[in-house]
């Protein structure tokens, strides 16, 4: 009995061993999953605006990186969250406008060897017909799981694709923010998309996928949290995992943030716009296919050179070349045509700030804008028209003007409206677009801005004169309204030029008008601004001085005042734009400038004695 027992003994410690052998010679499997998004037709890693080199973004870059990943692991998927078809010269103003010509963005997207893409809402904004023709040219799948045409199938044809590599095989389902009506309804085919919920798309993906991938991932054009829909929260891509915890991966795009965090298991991630960063996620999988271990890192392009590969691409090479051309600035040596100026002015548009990050332009009438104004005026025909400052330092500079200083003024390819308002209604949107300012608290030295309002989403308008009251809370500010030397009265009727993005997204979207469009342009806001410069030149500045922010005390006689710009414009203070400088804190303001000058004094006095 003793000698049986043994030899089982002996039997059982082989078997384990050689089971245990074989589990060692099991290998896990490593992979990277790559994420780009919101590149915006960033391909070369240039500002068509002023005709300089990027330092720390673009396609270009973006490809060395991900050159550098696969050599370290063939086993890397490389995955796009949507809005790259649009955003620059390049695209806007020269590929767009020629859909049957080869596209530089789709052009460079197959050299970089993508897996899949989804669609971003920036996509639609020359309308379905334009984006089936430049999205068809891609060489790897295009992914719209919740954006269905008339007759309920996926716009591009599919909303999931899988891709195996190294033996396993991922699932991405790409879904896009639902709110694209919103944006760009009525252009050709927009009206007859049907926008789904993203999360009810993706259950229906993963039904439909069944078995037949080891990982899903989900790449979606939207952020983590609601953006419109705070009720159902249909435009939150944390409700997808909520409602889907088969999924592994998640991508987030759209808001132009850095995503980086785990929810539950799940890596998140999402990058900044115009191709700064890349969201790389490292997952480990066991023998089983099972994940040991998943991670996200965004990288930062800073440290990357442009590839030439990717600039050398014809299609690229040709749009950028044009695109400088047109844009008429940074040509110098590069052998590249310019074409003449399309106008000039008598000086600058815009004046200096007195406080260093608050732009001027959002104080008090300016040149710039009420260019702008007059411009949509003039072409749709209207007794008021909406218009916005961009971007917070636009302007348009003393003497020769090119296309650059047109786009830096007027960035987005928006056509004007023609809309009948009540008065009401126009104070209605008038109240909205004050909602931008924070109120004025007593012993603030400046106006500041409530950071959930970004710079586009204020207006400024003319044919009516009117007073901001910034001693008021939101909803209550707008006052004095006077239309043709008289109150404007609620039931007065009149006509309102304003670009077609601001009539989806906010007129129509937030109920604040019930009529609709009479009038469409069938050229961009951009191009009437050209056109006026070429009809008009020499261009002076001109100013209307039809409105003015009330309520509000700045101490401009405090000598303290003085003393707090004085601390802010030489940096040692910050800039008080999310939250204004208040006297009451002046003896902490100072503590903190005379510490901030002492630090940068001493560092100035070490590097010298190095």
């Amino acid at each position: 009995m003793k000698r049986s027992a043994f030899r089982w003994l002996l039997i059982l410690s082989v078997l384990l061993a050689a089971l245990l052998f074989q589990s060692a010679l099991a290998e896990d499997t490593h992979i990277v999953i790559l994420g780009t998004s919101d590149m915006h037709g960033n391909v070369w890693g240039w500002t068509y605006e002023d005709g300089t080199e990027t330092s720390n973004n673009g396609m270009a870059r973006l490809y060395t990186y991900i050159q550098q990943v696969r050599e370290e692991n063939p086993n890397t998927f490389l995955i796009d969250g949507g809005d790259e078809i649009q955003g620059t010269i390049l695209t806007d103003d020269i590929a767009n406008k020629e859909p049957d010509q080869p596209h530089p963005v789709i052009a460079a997207m197959n050299v970089m060897g993508y897996d899949a893409m989804t669609i971003g809402n920036h996509e639609f904004n020359w309308g379905v017909p334009t984006l089936l023709e430049i999205l068809g040219t891609a060489k790897f799948p295009v992914l719209s799981a919740n954006i269905l045409d008339g007759d309920g199938n996926c716009l591009t044809g599919t909303g999931w694709t899988i891709i195996e590599r190294g033996g396993i095989r991922l699932a991405v389902i790409g879904v896009s923010t639902p709110q694209i009506p919103r944006w760009d309804g009525g252009k050709a085919g927009i009206d007859d998309l049907i926008c789904e919920a993203p999360s009810d798309a993706v259950r229906r993906a993963i039904t439909e996928i069944g078995d037949q991938a080891d990982l899903i991932m989900v790449s979606a054009h939207m952020g983590l949290h609601a953006e419109y829909d705070e009720t159902f929260r249909t435009d939150s891509a944390r409700k997808i995992l909520e409602d889907n915890p088969e999924v592994d991966i998640l991508q987030v795009a759209h808001q132009h943030i850095t995503v980086n965090e785990s929810i539950g298991s799940v890596p998140v991630g999402g990058v900044r716009n115009a191709g700064r960063e890349i969201a790389r996620f490292d997952l480990t999988l066991d023998e089983n296919k099972k994940i040991i271990s998943s991670e996200v890192t965004i990288v930062d392009m800073a440290d990357y050179e442009p590839s030439l590969t990717i600039r050398e691409i014809p299609a690229v090479r040709l749009a950028h070349d044009r695109a400088v051309a047109l844009a008429g600035v940074g040509t110098e040596g590069s052998g590249i045509e310019q074409g003449p100026p399309l106008g000039v002015t008598t000086s600058r548009f815009q004046p200096d700030n007195e406080i260093r990050g608050i732009p001027e332009g959002k104080l008090h009438n300016t040149a710039v804008v009420d260019l702008i104004l007059k411009v949509e005026m003039e072409n749709a025909g209207a007794d008021v028209a909406a218009a916005s400052l961009f971007r917070d330092n636009s302007d348009l500079p003393e003497g020769e003007i090119r296309y650059a200083d047109i786009f830096n003024i007027y960035k987005y390819d928006n056509t004007l409206y023609r809309v009948t308002v009540t008065g009401a209604e126009l104070k209605s949107y008038m109240e909205w677009s004050a909602e931008c300012y924070n109120q004025w608290i007593p012993g603030d030295i400046n106006i500041s801005f409530d950071p959930d309002y970004p710079g586009y989403l204020y207006d400024m308008f003319s044919g009516v004169d009117y007073e901001i009251n910034l001693s008021m809370p939101k909803g209550r500010r707008i006052e004095n309204v006077m239309y043709k030397d008289r109150p404007l009265q609620d039931d007065d009727v009149l006509t309102l030029a304003v670009n077609n993005y601001r009539y989806s997204s906010t007129l129509k979207a937030r109920n604040l008008i019930d009529g609709t469009r009479e009038w469409e342009s069938s050229n961009s806001v951009r191009d009437m601004i050209v056109e006026y410069f070429g009809k008009n030149s020499p261009v002076e500045p001109e100013v209307f001085n039809n409105w003015r922010i009330t309520g509000v005390d700045l101490g401009v006689t405090d000598p303290r005042r003085a003393e707090l710009v004085g601390w802010i414009n030489e940096g040692l203070l910050p800039v008080p734009y999310s939250r204004s400088c208040n006297l009451a804190d002046y003896d902490e303001l100072k503590a903190l400038a005379e510490e901030n000058r002492a630090k940068h004094t001493g560092a100035e006095e070490e590097s010298f004695e190095r």
